[in-house]
């Protein structure tokens, strides 16, 4: 396992470096019809500080992604508001919506979504020719020297691993200088050893360049490489965890996934 920096994280315990990436204050998100609606999101606020790396657990169903969206501008709450570095995700139009995410955010998914006829440099700059920024393919290269493939520069996706292309998906957003990246399952279709590269990398990221990183994953082996864990369980934030480890995330879980269903049926009697 490699080391912590001690920084923390969530709502700004222990004092907060260089002042706060991420804040939601009342974010709701209702889905459906009145007589069908679902709450995913009920009335979440949070702060996270610049140079933090949490990860966000909880039962399926629980709000993990919707939370994720709604912080990253990828789907807009019904009621709240969202801050990153403390100018808010506004309603102004989906154009200034998007230019807002590519100048300040970034994305890692599960699935790679990079483009098969591209090669790996070209995937990489790709945000940068979107955002008609000028496209330096120096930093391209030292980004993806950075993660291990500088000798991968021209060639396709399908002639890396699924590790390798999760670290191009990797080097595409970080080459706009991102002040958060937002991960959502980054490594859920990895092997164990890939897994490890990939939370390295995102681990560097906060020491090295002092991004912010926030990931959702199920995994208590990844949230482990966090600085906190934030726990949700029915579209709120049930808890956190600083300074966690596989163990205590795991044991978390159990308990959080055996409460959650233990109300549910009570509701249901």
């Amino acid at each position: 396992m490699i080391g912590r920096k001690g920084p923390a994280p969530v709502g700004g315990a222990q004092g907060q470096p260089q002042g706060e990436a991420l804040r939601l204050d009342g974010v709701r998100k209702v889905y459906g019809a009145e007589d069908n609606r679902v709450v995913a999101l009920d009335g979440v606020s949070l702060s996270l500080p610049t140079g933090s790396f949490t990860a966000v657990m909880g039962p399926s169903g629980s709000g993990k992604s919707t939370l994720l969206q709604c912080a990253a501008g990828l789907d807009r709450p019904t009621e709240g508001r969202v801050f990153v570095e403390g100018a808010e995700l506004s309603g102004d139009g989906e154009a200034a919506l998007t230019k807002f995410r590519r100048e300040r955010i970034g994305f890692v998914f599960q699935q790679f979504n990079l483009l098969p006829t591209l090669t790996v440099t070209q995937n990489v700059v790709l945000p940068l020719k979107l955002a008609g920024r000028k496209v330096d393919r120096g930093r391209a290269r030292t980004v993806l020297e950075r993660v291990g493939l500088g000798e991968r520069l021209n060639h396709l996706p399908a002639e890396l691993s699924g590790g390798q292309q999760q670290r191009v998906a990797i080097a595409r957003a970080l080459v706009t200088r991102p002040r958060v990246v937002f991960a959502d399952e980054p490594t859920g279709a990895l092997d164990t050893r890939s897994a490890r590269d990939v939370l390295v990398l995102l681990r560097e990221s906060v020491q090295v360049s002092g991004q912010t990183v926030v990931m959702v994953t199920h995994d208590p082996v990844a949230a482990s490489f966090a600085d906190a864990v934030l726990y949700l369980a029915d579209g709120r934030i049930v808890g956190r965890q600083v300074a966690p480890t596989a163990e205590a995330v795991a044991e978390r879980m159990t308990h959080l996934a055996e409460e959650v269903e233990r109300q549910r049926t009570m509701a249901e009697a």
